[in-house]
């Protein structure tokens, strides 16, 4: 698939501020799955400076930073990728990891895939729901994940909540309803709670061309001993395929925001607004 997205994000402030440097997280990755062919950004007001990063997960970053003071940030990026993985079944798991729990890690890649393992809540109920579902998949590892993406989709509402960090996940399955991310962090902590490597995922999906009221998205990826890192959409229950871009994954959801910054403005406040465009083609390549 080609997709041609650009994306547009306004703050706009009650009095004039001075900006601090800004992290934009908007580039889409380029990697096996899919292949950024051009991307551009446009800032206004002018950065004094910007600087690409990459930082400790290998996500693709632009670090701004200004001089003047404004009342208002602009910032759109364009990008025109193309995605690959039209099969994503298409993999060869190690022997000892096709059932769960997973106990013969090597020590080196289980040192490595510790930050993807730490839970980041105490609440009993994501073990409880791993419980249930590796009973349910008499302890496969595909037919869990299968199963855990298939229960948050059909068990949780998914509403939009354009701003805030994900709830925690007892919250959200408590009430069974939740943001794209909201769900994601549901998927990764159950992940977790049985010792599968699981990271957060921010990027685009295709959704419905129609639809001209477009926003981020956000899934799970989880690292699979024999065939690295695989998606899994527990919104729309759908193992990750060539219809999603990704930007960012990270073990810490809160560094997946795709644009981080402050302002400096005794009693200023803040607005933001956006504008997104998803355009795919589906001529043959």
């Amino acid at each position: 698939m080609d997709y041609q997205i650009v994306h547009t994000t306004t703050y706009t402030y009650s009095q004039a501020v001075d900006l601090a440097p800004h992290l934009v997280r908007l580039r889409p990755r380029s990697d096996a799955f899919q292949t950024l062919q051009s991307f551009s950004i446009d800032v206004t007001p002018e950065p004094l400076g910007q600087s690409d990063i990459v930082d400790l997960g290998g996500n693709d970053i632009i670090k701004l930073w200004f001089k003047q003071k404004t009342e208002t940030l602009n910032i759109k990026v364009s990008s025109h990728v193309q995605t690959h993985c039209t099969n994503p079944f298409n993999y060869l798991l190690e022997s000892w990891a096709l059932e769960l729990p997973i106990t013969d890690y090597p020590v080196s890649l289980f040192a490595h895939l510790q930050p993807y393992l730490q839970s980041s809540s105490v609440d009993p109920i994501m073990p409880q729901l791993a419980q249930e579902i590796w009973q349910t998949a008499e302890g496969s590892l595909i037919s869990f994940l299968n199963n855990l993406n298939q229960r948050i989709y059909q068990t949780c509402k998914y509403i939009v909540r354009e701003t805030g960090a994900p709830l925690p996940p007892g919250v959200t399955w408590t009430q069974q309803m939740g943001s794209c991310r909201d769900l994601a962090v549901v998927f990764i902590e159950a992940c977790r709670a049985v010792g599968i490597p699981a990271r957060f995922v921010s990027g685009y999906q295709e959704g419905d061309v129609s639809q001209l009221d477009r926003h981020l998205h956000a899934w799970a990826e989880v690292y699979l001993p024999g065939a690295g890192w695989h998606g899994y959409d527990p919104t729309q229950g759908l193992a990750v395929s060539d219809r999603h871009i990704a930007l960012v994954a990270t073990a810490i959801p809160r560094e997946a925001a795709p644009v981080t910054g402050s302002f400096r403005g005794v009693g200023a406040k803040s607005q933001i607004d956006y504008t997104l465009s998803i355009n795919p083609s589906r001529e043959e390549r």
